[in-house]
């Protein structure tokens, strides 16, 4: 299917209706949390009764989908060993027996193994295709039916894709030809300062389609998942953000629709829109109004443009703690779950309180409403089946898992059966034969208007970020879309400005000849502007001194980190600690796809107070750290280095003083060898590596790059070069 036929059909698919045996989405086909299904089982024990199937060897602390009776889950991957990472997982629906399963590792990521599959699998029925993006930054597109890579994306080393500690994971979602991830990134260029940033990929082919920046300087990473709907004739996708405000934005396009600042940090919490475009959410952070409450649930009109103020609120009720899990709305009432497990029932017209129930001690998972019921499982594993009542709440149903087993997901639906995983096991509860059940009940309405206005609005410029070497061609496709977002057509008589080198002749963008450099290419037609943009990167070898008083402009997660600072008349670059969040922090230099290379820099350890920080170098995803603490050490995953790999080993050396680090990768035989020297600089590089490791489950491919703690103090690079081996 050539490219206009597929943006033709993608544009049907607005339309066409999804049938409820596919659960595609970890929140349910219109992202709410409904089920279209009726006949489910309102009771079941964990000894047979109802319980088709519970396969213990694929826990996951996410939701399931399930998509032409097939399961997916994201999940740890021979976990407790050496080989350890994650993996994607498809199980058949009628058994829970496994199809395939998609392993890679995780790397240069702070993660904990406990966290590995946060994010839900996204499914799109038209190409039988899943999308995965892992606690590693590893984002894939599979083949639903085999397990094959369609193509894959390095969130981390591409865009500057942050995995910190806390493992948060964004789950993406897929809205015509287009899938869109999301998370706190800092890269180059007009996007070095992190935000919490949204990435549109073509879904066949994995190029970037359009990126949209959140509030600058976010405090948080979050988990949350964008809703598709439409509001006021308008198609649009409704998120909470890591800088703590609900946005709108036009799903094909990116363009910001409205906006309601409810926090001052990063909201979890995925809020939900009716289908009269009424906007409802909350969050368990300090509110943006009232700075000294924290937590607040809350409803406006979604039929709105611009910025949403407190008084444009329907209503709002402050100190309600919805940190975690994400409400539904059943008839003219709101069900949502604290982050203590407390059930609240609110009329959803006017956030009257309706009744209170307590369901357990811990809430992480999502409620799920399906024929009438409220189904969901608290954290410690008791699964409730709750009737809706006229003063509340009555409990149809009770089971408790066993003792011990969290459950972090919420609850899917497929063909009269419902799916959940806990930590320990996945179970598949049903009784008889599947039922084929069509979905009775439209779903939100995306009654999206016909492209009646065929002026040309808005422009993107595709693919809007690559690589490509000096000389080398890309050919642009311009789509223009109007003023509510709807695609109007393909746009060939737009002219072009380049920014940093190269030309556009036809539509053709041509690389500069040049050595690196960062280009930015405008396309405008009328009034209507888009633009994209190129890193260009030649073959090795590369060299950096900062003669030229600059960070690099193509380096990734770089210039928001380091400034350019004078040093006995010469330009170096300065690993600050005046940014909180940024004084631990890894940077990218290039490409993805190089091995078997060698990186080698100058380094010189400012001691504050008779401290040291750490610092370092990246090859081959890769980390090779000399330690404040007198060490030197080779990584890969950093939260795994008692077991995954890592060979650490005394290193004495001294601060306020030059010293040059070398670090080679070498690939064969199956495995990845790697080595390192520090010596001081001006003295004889010594003959022999000093610290030598070999990875049995090896990283084949990755960026070079920097690595740096600077929380105790900082540090001075200088002379960075990365060649061949």
């Amino acid at each position: 299917m050539n490219k206009t036929n597929a943006t033709i059909f993608g544009l049907l698919l607005l339309a066409a209706p999804l049938c409820a045996e596919d659960w595609t989405h970890w929140r349910g086909p219109n992202n709410d949390g409904h089920s279209f299904e009726t006949g489910l089982p309102k009771e079941w024990s964990r000894k047979g009764d109802n319980l088709l199937w519970r396969n213990e060897e694929y826990g996951a602390r996410n939701t399931p989908i399930v998509m032409n009776g097939r399961v997916y889950v994201i999940c740890r991957s021979f976990p407790e060993s050496t080989k350890e990472g994650e993996k994607t997982v498809c199980l058949d629906a009628e058994t829970g027996e496994m199809i395939w399963e998609s392993v890679h590792n995780i790397y240069l990521s702070d993660a904990p193994a406990e966290r590995t599959g946060w994010s839900s699998v996204a499914g799109d029925p038209e190409t039988d295709t899943v999308f995965s993006q892992g606690l590693g930054c590893v984002f894939q597109c599979l083949e639903g039916g085999t397990g094959r890579i369609v193509w894959e994306r390095s969130l981390s080393e591409e865009f500057g894709l942050l995995s910190t500690y806390g493992g948060r994971t964004n789950a993406p979602v897929v809205f015509e030809d287009l899938v869109i991830a999301s998370g706190i990134t800092t890269g180059w260029g007009e996007t070095a300062i992190p935000a919490h940033r949204f990435f549109a990929f073509d879904k066949r082919t994995g190029d970037v389609r359009w990126v949209h920046s959140t509030r600058l300087r976010p405090n948080d990473t979050t988990y949350t998942t964008p809703v598709l709907t439409t509001l006021n004739g308008e198609a649009a996708m409704v998120f909470s953000a890591g800088d703590g405000a609900v946005y709108a934005l036009q799903p094909r396009t990116g363009q910001r629709i409205w906006k309601y600042q409810a926090s001052k940090r990063g909201i979890n919490s995925t809020p939900i829109v009716d289908e009269n475009g009424i906007v409802y959410g909350g969050h368990a952070e300090q509110n943006a109004a009232e700075t000294t409450i924290l937590g607040a649930v809350f409803a406006f009109d979604g039929n709105t443009r611009g910025e949403i103020a407190e008084s444009d609120l329907l209503w709002k009720i402050p100190k309600r703690a919805l940190g975690r899990s994400s409400m539904v709305k059943l008839k003219d009432r709101l069900y949502f779950l604290e982050d203590g497990a407390l059930l609240v029932i609110l009329e959803a017209k006017t956030g009257k309180e309706v009744a209170e129930k307590k369901v357990g001690r811990i809430m992480f998972g999502s409620p799920l409403v399906a024929d009438g019921h409220i189904y969901l499982c608290e954290n410690t594993g008791r699964f409730y089946v709750l009737e809706p009542t006229e003063n509340g709440v009555d409990v149809v149903a009770q089971t408790r898992l066993s003792q011990g087993e969290e459950v972090f997901g919420s609850l899917a639906v497929s063909n009269g059966r419902i799916f959940l995983s806990s930590m320990e096991a996945v179970y598949c509860i049903g009784s008889g034969e599947p039922k084929k059940t069509a979905a009775t009940v439209p779903a939100i309405k995306r009654n999206e208007g016909a492209v009646s206005d065929r002026k040309i609005a808005q422009l993107v410029v595709s693919p809007t970020e690559e690589i490509l070497k000096p000389g080398e061609k890309l050919a642009l496709e311009v789509r223009g879309y109007n003023a509510a977002g709807q695609y109007v057509g393909l746009v060939n008589d737009a002219s072009f400005a380049v920014e940093g080198g190269g030309t556009v002749a036809d539509g053709v963008f041509t690389a500069p000849a040049g050595g690196i450099a960062g280009v930015k290419i405008v396309a405008t037609s009328g009034d209507a502007t888009g633009s994209a943009r190129a890193r260009i990167l030649p073959a090795f070898p590369w060299k950096f001194d900062f003669s030229d008083g600059q960070v690099p402009v193509t380096w990734i997660g770089a210039n928001y980190r380091h400034k350019p600072a004078e040093v006995d008349g010469e330009t170096v670059l300065r690993k600050v600690s005046t940014i909180p969040k940024g004084t631990r922090s890894q940077a990218w230099m290039g490409m993805t796809t190089p091995h078997d290379y060698t990186v080698q820099a100058d380094f010189f350890a400012i001691t504050n107070d008779g401290q040291l920080p750490d610092m370092g170098l990246i090859n081959q995803r890769y980390t090779l750290d000399v330690q404040g603490a007198q060490r030197m050490q080779i990584r890969s995953w950093t939260a795994r280095l008692e077991l995954r790999f890592a060979k650490t080993q005394p290193f004495e050396w001294e601060g306020d003083t030059w010293y040059t680090m070398k670090f080679q990768s070498e690939t064969g035989d199956g495995k990845v060898t790697l080595r390192g020297k520090v010596w001081k600089r001006g003295e004889a590089e010594p003959a022999e590596w000093q610290i030598e490791a070999a990875d049995e489950v090896p990283n084949l491919q990755g960026s070079p790059g920097l690595f740096g703690n600077a929380k105790i103090a900082e540090f001075l690079i200088d002379n960075v070069m990365v060649s061949e081996n």
